[in-house]
């Protein structure tokens, strides 16, 4: 009784208990192993979050590796960035990473992969929800080896080297939200306490999240730490994901940042560098701002599809400097190696912000104007979430809209955009809307909730 809704697009998701459970581990042990053993592969890395389910799926999760006579490397509780990291530093390029994310407590995954540069996407997971329905395990009598190995100390040495402030001292805040970023953000953050004043919030390991949901793209889930920018007088404060991957901002003023905006400032700075490759690409979430403001840069850039193991791919094949989805997810590749980690974007953030004089707010000053509104998520059944959006392209076709079709339907106005494509991550639709007034965002928001809504 699996539930193959659970096995995504770019990972296996569900309620813990229900969905994901420890025979379902097992299982998924055994098919990944098989799988592992026909790409000739004999050695994995296998991690976790903090969340309270995590070991007890680890420990089945390794029982099925090694039965197939693949060797286990155990990094035990790490950050999914902490675990990227263990492909490189222990020249592993294989792995599978427990963890559910942003997504609420009582739900677990797994993201692997097969190549040490990006998780597995596409048909990847259904493949082993195939192996796994048809038995077709390889079994050996001989079981892989385990290894258990300490990667933190060198994690927070490749992140600090990567930093180099300059001469203004600011006022940091970050926000662990309970999650796994708990167990290394201090360490790393301490390291620049002479030159930053540091003040931490959520910093404890909690798998029930008690003080928010660990979602920074949503901006209700920051009101704890805009308050404490404001009444602190802070220059920024920095929020991180449940596993660490994605990273959130609040700026001066103690407002919510969207990522599309950070993007832009970013690449403000960039250009100012010598050696910059001026490209980049950003997820079709983003605002047509960020697109308009890279034109006026000079920075080649594009639209694609939502999706961590897409961009990351495409980061890396693209070898591109700096590029990201509005979700929170970036990649720094100018002095980085590309991972996606949330502690490591704050601390780029406040390297630059440690170079100038200006305030966020100024830094970001005569960016393109657009009225939006934050990500919108309709509950759709994962069984015809696909059709509903198909039905959306038909009727923009029949209007002869302007849209893409990278990533769901991108419609494209002249003075704004509509965004409607199926949640790779649940049963949602997931739209976003942007104009240059509010009353043409109303328009559109309108026309197209009513249309999902019909």
């Amino acid at each position: 009784m699996i539930n193959k809704y659970i096995f995504r697009e770019y990972d296996i998701r569900g309620v813990y208990g229900k969905d994901i459970t420890e025979e379902l581990a097992y299982l998924l042990g055994k098919a990944f192993g098989t799988k592992l053993r026909r790409l000739n592969k004999d050695t994995t890395l296998v991690g976790y979050d903090n969340r309270y389910s995590s070991p007890s799926l680890e420990k089945e999760l390794v029982k099925g590796i090694r039965e197939s006579g693949v060797n286990v490397i155990r990094l035990g509780l790490v950050t999914t960035p902490m675990y990227y990291y263990a492909w490189d530093l222990l020249h592993i390029p294989c792995g599978m990473m427990i963890t559910a994310s942003h997504n609420p407590k009582d739900e677990n995954g797994f993201k692997f992969s097969y190549n040490g540069i990006h998780n597995a996407y596409g048909d990847s997971s259904k493949e082993l929800y195939q192996m796994i329905m048809d038995k077709d395990f390889i079994t050996e009598e001989q079981l892989g080896e385990v290894k258990e190995v300490e990667i933190k100390e060198d994690y927070i040495k490749m992140i600090t080297s990567n930093i180099d402030l300059g001469e203004r001292k600011l006022k940091v805040i970050y926000d662990c939200g309970n999650g796994t970023t708990s167990i290394v953000a201090d360490e790393i953050f301490n390291t620049f306490k002479d030159k930053l004043e540091l003040i931490p919030l959520f910093n404890t390991s909690d798998s029930n999240f008690p003080n928010h949901h660990p979602d920074p793209a949503v901006e209700e889930n920051l009101s704890i730490l805009k308050e404490k920018v404001k009444t602190l007088h802070a220059d920024v404060g920095i929020a991180f994901d449940g596993d660490g991957d994605r990273v959130g901002i609040i700026d001066n003023k103690g407002e919510f940042l969207p990522i599309d905006k950070f993007m832009i400032l970013v690449w403000r700075y960039l250009v100012t560098l010598p050696n910059i490759e001026k490209k980049t690409f950003y997820d079709i979430k983003c605002s047509l701002a960020l697109k308009e403001e890279l034109d006026k840069l000079g920075v080649e850039n594009e639209f694609y599809r939502t999706g961590n193991s897409y961009t990351k791919e495409k980061s890396y094949q693209g070898n591109y400097p700096f590029s990201g989805e509005l979700s929170g997810h970036v990649f720094f590749r100018d002095k980085f190696n590309g991972y996606d980690d949330g502690i490591y974007a704050g601390l780029r953030l406040i390297e630059i912000l440690s170079k100038t004089d200006k305030t966020i707010k100024e830094l970001l000053e005569n960016i393109p104007i657009y009225q939006s509104t934050p990500e919108i998520k309709v509950q759709v059944p994962d069984e015809i979430k696909f059709k509903v959006v198909e039905q959306i392209k038909e009727y923009c076709q029949e209007k002869h809209y302007h849209i893409l079709l990278v990533d769901g339907v991108k419609v494209f106005f002249e003075d704004g955009s509509a965004l409607v494509r199926a949640s790779n991550t649940g049963p949602n639709i997931t739209t976003r809307f942007e104009a240059k007034t509010e009353e043409k965002l109303k328009a559109i928001e309108t026309e197209f909730m009513n249309l999902i809504n019909s």
